[in-house]
């Protein structure tokens, strides 16, 4: 039995079990995309904007990646917990607790049921909608810093960075606040919003081509958050690289 016709007997009785197999070579998903960028552009550093508890992290590390990473988490209790994730790995940092925009400040954070959804932003119905463990449950004052001011001493003295950005509709105002990085950013990774999740927050048109404005191209869309009562796409990963 040759390989090929292996594959599609397993394929077929996954099948009747109501499984499907995917080959994950052939999938766009955010695994593949990741490596694909990772040998291409060979950062030295991976900058993970919204960290939560390291997921991420742990996700590129999955992958191979052996290079420092530094991320970065606005609200204190989740921080600790960032932190301790990350006390066995040398070469994974963590920064100062402050959420990431603009300018430097003070904000209200919405802080969510489930951690992952919570935002400067207030919530759009449509967000609450899809998943309800997303509810806003209490707000914490959190302080505002600019990625380009905390990450540079963080950071390896050359060599290009990945930038991925994950702060629940407010992608924008990070990136306004990296002026002084983007030389060294070769490939970013963002949440884009198909429809409104956020109130306040850049659309999807808007956010591709402020990053175009930047310097950018887009490389890959992979799909994210769905709302699985009625299937609707409502937000998807995009993974831009620099132009040239």
């Amino acid at each position: 039995m040759t390989v090929a016709s292996i594959k599609l007997l397993v394929k077929e009785v996954l099948a009747h079990a109501g499984i499907e197999l995917r080959w994950l070579r052939h999938v766009n998903s955010e695994e593949t995309v990741l490596a694909k960028l990772f040998s291409t552009t060979k950062p030295v550093g991976v900058l993970d904007v919204g960290a939560n508890i390291g997921q991420y992290a742990s996700l590129v590390r999955k992958l191979g990646y052996r290079g420092a990473i530094i991320s970065f988490e606005a609200i204190p209790a989740v921080h600790a917990a960032l932190v301790q994730a990350a006390r066995q790995d040398s070469t994974w940092k963590i920064a100062p607790c402050a959420a990431l925009g603009r300018a430097q400040g003070k904000a209200e954070m919405n802080i969510s049921k489930n951690s992952v959804s919570s935002s400067l932003l207030p919530m759009h119905a449509t967000h609450l909608d899809a998943a309800p463990d997303s509810v806003y449950v209490q707000t914490q004052t959190v302080r505002i810093e600019r990625l380009d001011e905390l990450a540079m001493s963080l950071l390896p003295a050359s060599g290009d960075v990945l930038l991925k950005i994950d702060t629940q509709g407010y992608e924008k105002p990070v990136l306004e606040g990296a002026t002084a990085l983007l030389p060294r950013v070769a490939a970013i990774q963002v949440e884009l919003s198909l429809v409104p999740l956020y109130d306040g927050a850049a659309s999807f048109t808007e956010m591709i081509g402020f990053i175009q404005e930047l310097g950018y191209e887009l490389f890959s869309i992979v799909p994210g958050f769905r709302d699985v009562q009625s299937g609707r796409l409502l937000q998807v990963d995009g993974f831009f690289v620099r132009n040239g």
